[in-house]
C-alpha cells in the first residue's frame, strides 16, 4: 500500500438554472489539487493551504476538505488519520464549486489509501458533510458532478449520470468578483408561489428529457430558470446584459453558476460557446468587470488520482 496520493477536482457549474441544488455538470481545466498523507495519529491536519487561496480554516472542522475526511474516518472506524496539502485553482464565492472541489480532490486521494477503497458513490456522503461546512447545507449538485464527470443528477442519496451529447459546450464567463454562497443563499428568503413551482419542475423536465434526447429544442424550452435567478440575479452586477449577449449568440440557456457571480451558457459547438464566452466577457467590461473565459464541453471531467510532484 502507498502512504501518499494525490488528485485534482474541476470546477463545476451547479444548479443549471432550472435544478437548484441537485443538477450540476464539470468544466475542464480549472481545479483543486489535494495531496494526502496516512499517518499514524488517529487525526486529520491540514498542513498546507496554497494556490489562488491561502487563508482558509486549518482547523479540520472549519475547512470542507478537512471535514469531508473527518467524515470518512469516522464512517470508516479507521484507526490512522490523515496529513492533508490543499492548493486551490478555484477561486472561492466565484460560484464554480471552489468548496466542492477541495471536498472531493482529497476524498479521491485519501481513498486511494484504504485497504479497501470505495467507489465514487460511496465517498458522497463524506464529500456532503464536507460542503456542508461552507455553505451550511448538505446539497450535491457540485460534488456530484466532480465524482462522476459530466451532468449529474445528485439527490440526498444518490447521484445519476446524465447522458448530453458530445458536441454540447458550456461557456462559463467568470467576473473578478466575489459573491458567497452564504449571502446568495440568503437571497432566496421568503415566500413562492406554487405556480413557479410548477413552472420550474416543468423546465427541470424539459432540459434532462432533452439532455436524454440529444433534443435541443427542448432544453431550449426549459432552461429558464423562475425560482433562483430572478432573487439572486440583483447581486451579480451586469448579469442581465451578460445573459443576453448569451442569448444573442445562440445559447440554448443562460442563467447564474452556482450562487453566483459567474454566468454559464449551453450551446450545441463549441464554437458558438466560443464566441459567445468572448461576448458575455465583453458585456461584463462594460460594468467595469475584468473576468475570466472557459469553454468546455458539458460532458466534463471527473476527478482523478495524479501523479504526486516531488
Amino acid at each position: 500500500m502507498i502512504d501518499t496520493a494525490c488528485a485534482f477536482a474541476p470546477a463545476s457549474v451547479g444548479n443549471i438554472g432550472v435544478g437548484f441544488d441537485i443538477l450540476g455538470h464539470s468544466l475542464a481545466g480549472a481545479g483543486d489539487r489535494a495531496r494526502v498523507e496516512r499517518i499514524e495519529a488517529p487525526i486529520i491536519r491540514i498542513d498546507a493551504i496554497d494556490g489562488c487561496v491561502r487563508d482558509l480554516p486549518r482547523d479540520p472542522e472549519h475547512n470542507t476538505a478537512g471535514a469531508a475526511l473527518q467524515s470518512m474516518r469516522s464512517a470508516l472506524g479507521l484507526s490512522h488519520g490523515f496529513a492533508l496539502r490543499l492548493t486551490k485553482g478555484i477561486a472561492l464565492g466565484s460560484g464554480m464549486g471552489g468548496s466542492a472541489a477541495s471536498c472531493v480532490a482529497a476524498l479521491i486521494a485519501a481513498n486511494a489509501l484504504l485497504e479497501r477503497p470505495l467507489s465514487r458513490e460511496a465517498l458522497y456522503p463524506f464529500a456532503l458533510d464536507g460542503e456542508a461546512v461552507a455553505s451550511g447545507g448538505r446539497h450535491g449538485d457540485n460534488l456530484g458532478a466532480m465524482l462522476l464527470g459530466g451532468l449529474v443528477l445528485a439527490t440526498r442519496d444518490r447521484l445519476v449520470r446524465i447522458p448530453v451529447p458530445d458536441s454540447w459546450h458550456c461557456a462559463l464567463v467568470h467576473p473578478h468578483a466575489v459573491l458567497e454562497t452564504r449571502r446568495a443563499r440568503e437571497a432566496l428568503a421568503g415566500n413562492y408561489a406554487l405556480e413557479e413551482f410548477i413552472q420550474q419542475s416543468a423546465h427541470l423536465s424539459l432540459v434532462l428529457t432533452g439532455c436524454h434526447r440529444g433534443d435541443p429544442d427542448l432544453v431550449r424550452a426549459g432552461l429558464r430558470d423562475v425560482l433562483v435567478e430572478p432573487r439572486r440575479a440583483p447581486l451579480i452586477k451586469g448579469f442581465a446584459q451578460v445573459q443576453q449577449a448569451a442569448m444573442d449568440h445562440g445559447a440554448l440557456g443562460a442563467s447564474i453558476s452556482g450562487a453566483g457571480p459567474s454566468v454559464f451558457a449551453w450551446f450545441t459547438d463549441r464554437p458558438g460557446a466560443e464566441a459567445a464566452a468572448g461576448a458575455m466577457a465583453r458585456a461584463f467590461a462594460a460594468q467595469g468587470l475584468d473576468s475570466d473565459r472557459h469553454v468546455t464541453p458539458i460532458n466534463g471531467p471527473a476527478a482523478e488520482l495524479e501523479p504526486c510532484a516531488s
